[in-house]
């Protein structure tokens, strides 16, 4: 039997921008239930990562592959790539649903995640607090039943707050469908605490130059990126 393609591969990817190259041959693999974390300093090319995951036309592939579930999906449109599995927010499930199963499972959702009722009748993210955006996020993903979760959380500040909310809310989705592969990008030491990788990726001038587990992550608090500078 061939083997079981992995969710996510990143294959050699180079990515550029109006400033230039900025990805460098990045190499990665999510398999089917791995919650993965990418961590770098400023400017090592991780908002680039995630734009380029999700098809942003800002970003463009110079070289190398993006594959889901096995199929390279590089030149893809980005709601194309929702459709296959790949989370983003705000996108539709592939499948249709009916108003009244999304209502009954968005309801179920917003029980599990500690949200408050009103946020259905509220405008998307408006007025919402950090906390509260997270969990609008992670709602969307329970319901869009994903293969793949890419959350870029590179813009959550220090909101404690926000942090926990992603970190207990993909513990919740993953509790219902183990399957589920995660990649998370941030600079936030603080975030791997509450979701907790099986495997610690370090982005550096557009390069992933080193992985490992949690002491990956303990090098990164103790002395910061320079070992890989």
């Amino acid at each position: 039997m061939p083997a079981t393609p992995p969710l996510l591969e990143i294959k050699d990817l180079h990515v550029s921008a109006e400033d230039g190259a900025i990805l460098r041959g990045v190499d990665l693999i999510v398999g089917a239930g791995e919650v993965h974390a990418l961590m770098g300093p400023n400017g090592a090319g991780k908002s680039t990562l995630a734009g380029a995951l999700l098809g942003h036309p800002a970003y463009t592939v110079t070289q190398g592959s993006i594959s889901l579930n096995g199929e390279d999906v590089t030149a893809w449109a980005t709601d194309v790539r929702a459709k296959a599995g790949l989370f983003l927010a705000f996108q539709r499930k592939g499948t249709e649903v009916s108003v009244l199963e999304v209502r009954v499972l968005m309801t179920e959702w917003m029980e599990r995640l500690g949200m408050d009722s009103s946020f259905a009748s509220r405008h998307l993210n408006q007025g919402f607090s950090g906390g509260e955006k997270k969990r609008n996020e992670i709602l969307q993903m329970a319901l869009l039943e994903p293969l793949v979760a890419v959350l870029d959380e590179t813009d959550s500040g220090l909101d404690i707050d926000a942090l926990r909310v992603v970190g207990r809310g993909v513990a919740a989705v993953r509790a219902e469908r183990p399957a589920l592969g995660v990649l998370a990008i941030t600079h936030y030491e603080r975030l791997l605490t509450e979701l907790v990788p099986d495997v610690v990726h370090v982005l550096v001038s557009g390069r992933v130059v080193a992985s490992g587990g949690p002491e990956v992550a303990a090098q990164i608090e103790s002395s910061g990126y320079e070992a890989w500078r």
